[in-house]
């Protein structure tokens, strides 16, 4: 064989073992998973659930009396004190009767004290015999008269005031306005009794009071204590994990759903929590301080190979891997093992095989 013939087949070879390497290695298809937060609590959970954020004290404000909403000084999201007027109705009539009554009242305290020196007078006069005893039982029974109208007239402004009272809604503690089920104008009834009429005008809710509330199946009730610790997670903050604790079981099942209701207080309060947020909640086995809780990039455990010395991961950057050693690995049964050296986001190989090196091409699969 000439030398140039020698040549060409070394070219044909080479280019052979080139394509073998670029192309044919090429077909190694792979999974892979992204790299994650995650969160120091994780490895402590006995047990996840999902619920709902419910305000503890809730009241819908209504009137005893039956009018037309006049004024309403409040409207979604305000602010409200214990005692706070929020509402009034029409009461131009319990005015006047209110007024009536005042009058009344002064009538009958200006009888009483005339009657009263009718009374002294007639007193002194019997006392020197210049009137007859039946004058003066007469001057006694008007003084007594007078008295049980004062009286009578007093308790008839009481009720006045209590009927004009009625006409104010205010708040009976300090919240925050959820709703605001009618408007000025809108006719106010007693529990809406009356078509075309509203009960409640607005419906508030004290924001210290929120809570989470979940259904926990009788099945996982051994994994739940009062005062376990939990980590919330509400879909509508995104990032942001609250801690919270286990403040009451409700003492009773329900059969249908064969679920005891769980309630998860907030640690701190945090003004973007709203009532009938979505919730999830993971319970702990043990506590776990808040500033310990800090979030670390990881890999679930499949993306890991596990040797004696060191472990490592392949991370796939345009179709090709790269192998990364990865921090020490004290307990291999995490779910998820930090990383270092990689980005949120970034992919690595899912089950990777021991035999992939650096610059293997692959093919990413679902």
């Amino acid at each position: 064989m000439s030398m140039r013939q020698l040549l060409i087949a070394g070219i044909l070879t080479l280019i052979s073992v080139t394509f073998f390497y670029f192309v044919l290695r090429g077909n190694t298809k792979v999974q892979v998973t992204p790299v994650v937060l995650s969160y120091p609590h994780q490895d402590l959970a006995v047990l996840k659930a999902s619920g709902y954020v419910v305000a503890q004290k809730k009241a819908a404000l209504s009137s005893k009396a039956t009018g037309r909403l006049e004024w309403l000084g409040v409207k979604e999201g305000s602010k409200v004190s214990n005692g706070e007027l929020v509402a009034i109705l029409e009461r131009d009539d319990l005015s006047a009767r209110l007024k009536f009554n005042e009058s009344q009242v002064g009538l009958a305290r200006v009888e009483l004290q005339d009657s009263l020196r009718a009374y002294d007078r007639a007193t002194k006069l019997l006392a020197k015999k210049y009137i007859s005893e039946a004058a003066f039982d007469e001057n006694f029974a008007r003084l007594e008269k007078a008295k049980a109208n004062l009286k009578s007239a007093e308790a008839a402004k009481e009720v006045a005031i209590a009927e004009y009272e009625q006409a104010e809604i205010r708040a009976p503690f300090d919240g925050v306005v959820l709703t605001k089920n009618a408007d000025v104008g809108d006719n106010i009834t007693p529990f809406s009794a009356a078509a075309d009429s509203k009960g409640a005008v607005v419906t508030i809710a004290d924001m210290s009071s929120l809570e989470v509330e979940i259904d926990v199946s009788e099945s996982s009730l051994s994994k739940i204590f009062i005062g376990q610790m939990a980590v919330i997670s509400l879909d509508a903050i995104d990032n942001k994990k609250f801690y919270g604790k286990v403040v009451r079981m409700v003492p009773t099942i329900d059969r249908a759903k064969a679920t005891r209701l769980i309630k998860v207080g907030f640690l701190d309060q945090d003004e973007r929590v709203l009532p009938d947020m979505s919730a999830k909640v993971v319970f702990l086995e043990n506590s776990l301080k808040p500033s310990d809780d800090k979030a670390f990039l990881s890999v679930i455990k499949e993306a890991v190979i596990f040797s004696n010395d060191q472990s490592f991961i392949f991370l796939v950057n345009e179709n090709m891997l790269k192998k990364l050693d990865i921090p020490k690995v004290l307990n291999r049964n995490m779910d998820y093992i930090p990383v270092n050296n990689v980005s949120l986001g970034d992919k690595v190989v899912i089950n990777p095989a021991e035999s992939f090196t650096n610059g293997l091409r692959v093919e990413v699969v679902q």
